[in-house]
């Protein structure tokens, strides 16, 4: 399955308050993305902190996001697990609650083999039929996704594309050699963004896009139309914001970055902690210097 959703993917931070997730916020932040030109957002990744948040907050997030969104913007989920039948159920959910697509990790903690990673996304896909997008990031979950498995994920009917984060370019090319023309390749690390989408990648799994929508979308199109040296010329300017945006374990400086740009995006839950002072002012020194306007 190949053009499933090209362009910017935000990897959405959640805000949270005392009671809970602000929706109020949340929706402004929806609305930041569509007005910078986002195509998905993507909820209940990484990023926003699902492992600690309740079944009912990822129910009313899921619902809210739909909602909200409206069909302005595709709205994917985050379902995975290292427990395949929970991951199934995260994943038949998001889809009776009006998701678009999910977003599904591989299975952290238990190091399963590359047969184990097959079957997973083959139950997944096979108990829905909105589209799957797997999720390589060994850094997190000890498991890589290699490129022959990703060829075959690829003959699954709803296996959309793998976000790739392995950091491991060799890793990344010849996975897009096995897959092109058959899923997506959609570039899960904000530094490696345009060496992704010059190899074939459909699009950007991003970070960074959560506070720099427009520009991370302006890149992404001058790489679509061939006009490499400007593209080059917006990814420099974004680099050193990009680092910023990583100084501390992901998404600790997003949401304190989303607070500088005058957004109420709470604090992140324990064991995630504040952005450490020092930092705060590098990344806040990018912010300024790259011109970011949030509300």
């Amino acid at each position: 399955m190949v053009g499933f959703c090209n362009g910017i993917l935000t990897a959405m931070i959640t805000p949270f308050n005392g009671d809970g997730v602000n929706f109020e916020e949340f929706g402004k932040m929806i609305d930041y993305q569509i007005n910078g030109g986002s195509d998905a957002v993507v909820v209940l990744g990484t990023t926003g902190e699902p492992a600690t948040m309740t079944e009912e907050e990822k129910t009313a997030v899921i619902e809210f996001s739909v909602r909200h969104a409206a069909g302005r913007i595709k709205v994917i989920v985050g379902t995975g697990s290292n427990d395949t039948k929970k991951a199934v159920a995260a994943s038949v959910k998001a889809e009776k609650l009006g998701a678009d697509g999910v977003l599904a990790v591989t299975p952290y903690y238990n190091k399963c083999t590359q047969k184990g990673l097959y079957e997973y996304y083959r139950e997944i896909c096979s108990a829905i039929k909105i589209p799957v997008i797997a999720y390589n990031v060994p850094s997190r979950t000890a498991v890589n996704i290699l490129p022959e498995t990703a060829e075959k994920l690829a003959l699954i009917p709803n296996m959309a594309g793998i976000k790739e984060a392995s950091g491991n370019m060799a890793q990344v090319c010849e996975t897009m050699r096995r897959i092109r023309g058959k899923m997506d390749l959609y570039s899960g690390e904000d530094f490696l963004n345009l060496p992704m989408l010059a190899i074939g990648g459909a699009g950007l799994i991003s970070v960074t896009s959560n506070i720099a929508p427009a520009l991370v979308k302006k890149m992404y199109n001058l790489v679509k139309e061939n006009r490499l040296d400007e593209a080059n010329e917006i990814q420099d300017f974004l680099l050193p914001l990009e680092d910023a945006c990583f100084l501390e374990v992901n998404p600790i400086p997003i949401k304190a970055a989303y607070n500088m740009l005058g957004f109420d995006a709470g604090v992140p839950r324990s064991p995630l902690t504040e952005l450490e002072q020092k930092n705060k002012d590098i990344l806040l020194s990018e912010i300024k210097r790259t011109g970011l306007k949030g509300i």
